[in-house]
């Protein structure tokens, strides 16, 4: 008897954990995986050399067919409907699919959305829920709808955030979450038993694509807002404060006691053992890790032993743009 099919639509490498267990013991004896769909080639890094994804890397090292539309159009909607999978599986894919797209797996297209849904539906839900100071995130699997994040959801695998993790950090953890929560649910994705419940809209945040503007930092906020907010743009867009007109990057901080009365939010108050001390609002932010033009991500005492930042030194504070809302955000086109 012939196993049901699948395709894998995804362009991002938090999906290859997921892939590894598809095309495994475990998941081959289940379902096979019949082609990957993935963002076409883009320039990357400082070179801006044409490169392919991880995913399609991935996928070509195992002989998998690889489609890479720009965009979906009736050609590509009729090569995927030739290619009649049963089960479609996406995350983080990068194109919004159509109706009659969505619609050709007779077991549905579902999506590993990398948030605790209704929470951080959007386009940057890791990294807000860390930048938020969220204790715990998940992998939600959901029916995918016409409205942003908002189908039912099959079932959930939460991620706990410890206040030293980076955005990067728990991307790891998450990739390796969506095994567990395939592994239980494919079965009944399968038999078209799964029970989607509805989401409740009104409990509904809304995340953002990041932008370099994000990098932003206003030391008259709270320190553990500030900390979560450093974390949370590791490793990109990177949050930095300006020193002798140069960008000064913070990789990861916390919290270390009060400030002293009469002390200006910004102001260098020296270092300890663990980082740089800076006074905020609300707080002491200690900054572990910095990072200078030209050079690498540091620990605080490795960088402070080849960088003096003298104790008086005042960081400019600059408005943060938010990252959450309750309504989805305006659309922004930039130009090209």
């Amino acid at each position: 008897m012939s196993r049901p099919t699948t395709v894998f639509l995804g362009s991002d490498a938090i999906s290859l954990p997921l892939l590894d267990w598809l095309t495994g013991p475990e998941g081959s004896a289940r379902v096979e995986l019949v082609a990957v769909f993935t963002q076409p080639d883009r320039p990357v890094g400082r070179g801006q050399k044409v490169q392919a994804n991880a995913i399609k890397s991935w996928a070509l090292a195992r002989g998998l067919p690889v489609h890479q539309p720009e965009r979906i159009t009736p050609e590509v909607l009729a090569a995927y409907a030739g290619l009649a999978p049963d089960l479609a599986l996406v995350m983080a894919y990068g194109h919004i699919l159509r109706d009659d797209f969505i619609a050709v797996p007779p077991l549905g297209t579902v999506n590993f959305h990398a948030s605790l849904l209704p929470a951080y539906r959007g386009a940057s839900p890791i990294q807000t829920a860390v930048a938020s100071g969220e204790s715990q995130t998940g992998v939600s699997l959901m029916r995918i709808v016409r409205r942003l994040d908002a189908g039912p959801v099959l079932d959930r695998e939460a991620v706990r955030i410890d206040p030293l993790d980076t955005a990067a950090e728990i991307e790891t953890r998450l990739g390796l979450a969506c095994v567990p929560l395939l592994a239980r649910n494919l079965p009944r994705l399968l038999a078209a038993t799964g029970d989607f419940v509805p989401q409740d809209d009104s409990a509904a945040t809304f995340c953002r694509k990041l932008a370099k503007e994000d990098a932003v930092l206003d030391f008259t906020a709270p320190a553990a807002g500030l900390a979560a907010r450093i974390n949370g743009l590791n490793p990109w867009p990177a949050a930095q404060v300006e020193r002798d007109g140069q960008p000064l990057k913070f990789g990861l901080a916390d919290v270390a006691g009060d400030t002293p009365p009469d002390t200006a939010p910004g102001t260098v108050m020296g270092a300890d053992a663990h980082g740089l001390l800076i006074a905020t609002g609300a707080g002491v932010l200690r900054v572990r890790r910095l990072q200078k033009p030209g050079g690498r991500m540091l620990d605080a005492p490795e960088f402070l032993r080849g960088t003096h930042v003298p104790t008086g030194t005042v960081f400019p504070s600059r408005p943060m743009p938010p990252l959450v809302a309750s309504a989805p955000f305006p659309v922004v086109r930039r130009p090209a």
